[in-house]
C-alpha cells in the first residue's frame, strides 16, 4: 500500500508540473504573439503612410518627363512588397522564414524612403515630400523601433523558455519551435 501512495504522489506532482510548464510555454508564446500584434499595427501605419499620403506613380506625370513616376513607384512597390510579407507573417509570427522575409522587406522599404529623401534633397524645383510626411515617417520609425524591441524581447524569452530542461521535452512533444525576432529593428528615419 505505501508504494502505491508514493506512486500516486509522484504521478500527481508530475502531472501538475507538466500542466504548469505547458501553461508557461503557452503564456510565453501568447506574449510573443501579442507583441507581434503591436508591431504589426506600427508596421501597418508605415504602409498606410505610403498608400494614403503619397501620390501614386500613375497619378504623377510619366517618368520620361520629369522622373516623378519613378520617384513614387519605388516607394509604392516597396510598400506593396512589405504589405505582402506582413500579411504572411501575421498568420505565423514566430516562424523564422516569415519574419526573415518581413525584415528584408522592411529593409527594402527603408532603402526606398532613403532614396526618395536623397532624390528629394537634390530636386531644384523644391521638395516633393511634404514636411508633414517626413515628420510623420520619423515618428512612425521611432514607434516601430520600440515595438520591434518589445517583440524581439518576447521572442528571446519564449526561446529561452522552450530551451530550458525539462520544459524542452514538452516543447519537443507539443511542437514548440524557436522563433526569430526582427533583424535589427527598424532603422530610424533621417529628419
Amino acid at each position: 500500500m505505501p508504494s502505491s501512495v508514493v506512486f500516486w504522489i509522484v504521478a500527481a506532482v508530475l502531472l501538475f508540473w507538466t500542466v504548469g510548464a505547458y501553461n508557461r510555454l503557452m503564456r510565453m508564446r501568447a506574449e510573443a504573439y501579442t507583441a507581434f500584434a503591436n508591431l504589426e499595427a506600427e508596421l501597418s501605419r508605415q504602409i498606410d503612410l505610403v498608400r494614403n499620403d503619397l501620390p501614386s506613380a500613375e497619378a504623377t506625370q510619366p517618368a520620361s518627363l520629369d522622373g516623378g513616376g519613378s520617384f513614387w513607384a519605388g516607394l509604392h512597390g516597396a510598400a506593396a512588397q512589405f504589405a505582402a510579407c506582413l500579411a504572411a507573417a501575421r498568420a505565423r509570427p514566430l516562424e523564422p522564414e516569415g519574419i526573415a522575409a518581413l525584415s528584408a522587406a522592411q529593409d527594402v522599404l527603408a532603402t526606398a524612403w532613403e532614396r526618395a529623401e536623397r532624390d528629394d534633397a537634390h530636386d531644384l524645383a523644391g521638395p516633393r515630400l511634404p514636411d508633414t510626411v517626413t515628420a510623420r515617417r520619423a515618428q512612425l520609425a521611432l514607434q516601430t523601433h520600440a515595438a520591434a524591441d518589445q517583440f524581439n524581447q518576447a521572442v528571446v524569452r519564449y526561446n529561452e523558455a522552450i530551451a530550458q530542461f525539462p520544459a524542452l521535452l514538452l516543447a519537443w512533444l507539443f511542437g514548440f519551435k524557436p522563433g526569430r525576432g526582427m533583424g535589427g529593428g527598424v532603422p530610424a528615419a533621417t529628419p
